[in-house]
């Protein structure tokens, strides 16, 4: 009996799939494509920022008014491309364009990585699309103001 579980357990792991799990150049990758998007929203780099994105990109917030009703905002890739172009990042000085990237997680070509900015945190799904990583998703908050 402890054979027959022995030589499962061994069966399993050798027929498990690799290639799950993150590799260097993955997350070296999936860290480019989050500063590409945030420094390239900070300098008006709207060539970088395009670059970051899936043409088909969602970015969404949840506002919720004084009186508790919630809505959506949305924008999209094209909108966000026009709104680095037009050089709203660049209005942040320098020493306070906060880009602190973490990857939280990955899983073959799927990545959720959390980008903390001056004035707000995002999280990107950014996903493997033609051996590129882009940015498909992003789930938006603005950070309380003092």
């Amino acid at each position: 009996m402890l054979r027959t579980a022995a030589a499962i357990t061994l069966a399993l792991v050798v027929i498990t799939p690799v290639g799950s799990a993150q590799s260097a150049a993955d997350s070296a990758a999936i860290r480019a494509t989050a500063l590409d998007y945030i420094e390239g929203w900070y300098t008006g780099d709207a060539a970088r920022m395009e670059r970051a994105l899936h043409p088909d990109l969602a970015k969404r917030i949840v506002r919720t008014d004084q009186d508790g009703v919630s809505s959506l905002s949305h924008m999209t890739a094209g909108q966000l491309v026009t709104a680095t172009e037009s050089g709203y990042g660049k209005q942040t000085p320098v020493d306070e364009r906060q880009k602190e990237v973490t990857i939280l997680d990955v899983y073959r070509g799927a990545a959720v990585v959390k980008i903390v900015a001056r004035d707000w945190i995002d999280y990107l799904q950014i996903g493997r699309f033609d051996g590129r990583w882009v940015i498909i998703n992003v789930l938006w908050e603005l950070k309380a103001q003092p």
